[in-house]
């Protein structure tokens, strides 16, 4: 056993650096998801007017600010913990934690949301099979508790792996969602083509279209078109797993924004043109996209794009439980919140155990919580955007200050784009409804109770821990 390999085996377990850039964008396409539009198609055209393109190409200029700020701290920090990490460093650990603090929110209610949606999308197949038993579908609304503790179950197992088997379970969801979209695109096309109805006009219907556009349909619609986007800081998390971070989470990052905007737009603009009657046409706004699927695909297509939405949430959920767990690592490392317990790794798998462990039941008791209102999944999609719009403002205030600020690098692009990335992510997030800001506000204020404890009043400074990038 050579110098190395005693060193190696007499240190702490750290983080493994197995990614590389192809893995990366496929984590963030995956946490993202390919399907991303889908389950907001309905809301979203019923709001915008029938305008969903235009939407999602706004929130595509919209996030790419943002994603570039991440991108650009991600550079000059190559740590675990994202935003959390950021902000402590850049502009002081007291503001660090805290906003990783509110962040919690949206890495912990992804997957509460995700096992909520999966569990019910689950039984709605299962009844929809089962249309001519109403015994069977009684029965299988009744096993809704068993598929929230199943999926929570999966979620960490699968994440339990280790980062490279996560990085394989990503490779064949992302797979298997491409296909479906393939198989979409060609029964849409097909469709679209033995259609008299399509005309020049009606190919620009969906962008523009004068007898229902309005601004302000499309500002009401402004916060839907930024859930598509809603997942790509998680890339940032695995800064520490990711071979060259300070030049692949950057590319990733903005990449992913990218792929995503453009496969978005595409998706609703062919929906829009094989369905272009009013929203309220639909028998089910949550379901819209599946109805589309039904006309250009019959039945089959119906089952297949409700289950490909099942698939996506299961890697979203699986994703934004990994970026948990990262983001609880760094903050427990640099012990802010317990190191004792959220600082380890595993000694085999070099992965935070402890949270994902930890995450996975949140999941699973959040799920059984939020479940028991109707209007709970609603609510948790509003504290999911509560941290992660507080955690985007954080992050471009960092890159603000660390290139433009510190860095004196007078350049427009290090002025521009962090300015408008906080203007436009405080609109959104001072737009959520009063409940949502009134729940996070008061965890807020918890992390700042508990926050002065730990560090006598944030009289005593946090360590900000310095990755190793050999």
């Amino acid at each position: 056993m050579n110098e190395r390999t005693i060193a190696a085996s007499v240190g702490p377990p750290t983080l493994r650096r197995a990614l590389g850039l192809p893995q990366l964008i496929i984590y963030g396409l995956v946490l993202i998801q390919p399907t991303a539009p889908m389950p907001l198609y309905g809301e979203a055209s019923r709001v915008a007017n029938g305008h969903v393109v235009t939407l999602i190409l706004i929130g595509l200029v919209a996030m790419l600010f943002t994603a570039l700020s991440y991108g650009r701290m991600a550079n000059a920090y190559p740590a675990a913990g994202s935003a959390y990490t950021y902000v402590g460093r850049e502009l002081h650990p007291a503001l660090g934690y805290l906003t990783g603090w509110s962040m919690m929110f949206d890495y912990v209610m992804n997957p509460i949301i995700c096992v909520i949606w999966c569990s019910k999308a689950t039984v709605d197949v299962v009844i929809w099979f089962s249309a001519a038993n109403p015994e069977l579908a009684f029965f299988a609304r009744a096993t809704m508790p068993a598929w929230f503790v199943a999926y929570a179950l999966l979620f960490t197992g699968l994440n339990l792996r280790g980062i490279q088997a996560s990085a394989r379970t990503n490779n064949l969801i992302a797979g298997g969602l491409c296909l479906v979209l393939i198989l979409f695109f060609i029964a849409a096309i097909r469709h679209l083509a033995q259609s008299t109805a399509v005309d020049a006009a009606a190919l620009t219907h969906p962008f523009y279209n004068p007898d229902t556009f309005s601004w302000k349909a499309l500002s009401n619609g402004a916060a839907l078109a930024v859930l598509t986007y809603i997942g790509f800081d998680g890339i940032s998390t695995l800064s520490e797993e990711v071979h060259n971070p300070r030049r692949n989470v950057l590319l990733a990052t903005v990449l992913v924004c990218f792929i995503i905007g453009v496969l978005s737009a595409a998706e609703v603009y062919v929906a829009q043109l094989v369905w272009p009657e009013p929203a309220s046409t639909f028998t089910s706004l949550e379901n819209a996209f599946a109805h589309v699927a039904k006309r250009v695909g019959g039945p089959t297509m119906f089952v297949i794009v409700t289950a490909s939405l099942v698939v996506a949430s299961m890697g979203s959920g699986m994703g934004a439980h990994l970026g948990a767990s990262r983001l609880l690592y760094g903050m427990g490392r640099d012990d802010a919140i317990p190191k004792r317990f959220f600082g380890q790794l595993h000694p085999r798998t070099r992965i935070p155990a402890n949270n994902i462990l930890l995450v996975g039941g949140i999941a699973l008791v959040g799920a059984f919580v939020l479940d028991y209102d109707e209007r709970g999944y609603a609510l948790g999609a509003q504290l999911l955007n509560f941290g992660a719009l507080a955690g985007f403002m954080g992050v471009n205030l960092s890159a603000l200050t660390h290139y433009y600020v510190r860095g004196r690098d007078r350049r427009l692009r290090h002025l521009v784009p962090p300015i408008l990335g906080f203007l436009i992510c405080f609109y959104l997030w001072a737009s959520l409804a009063a409940i949502a800001l009134c729940i996070g506000l008061a965890w807020l204020g918890l992390g700042v109770l508990y926050g002065g404890w730990r560090t006598n009043w944030y009289r005593r400074p946090l360590r900000m821990f310095t990755a190793d990038e050999s």
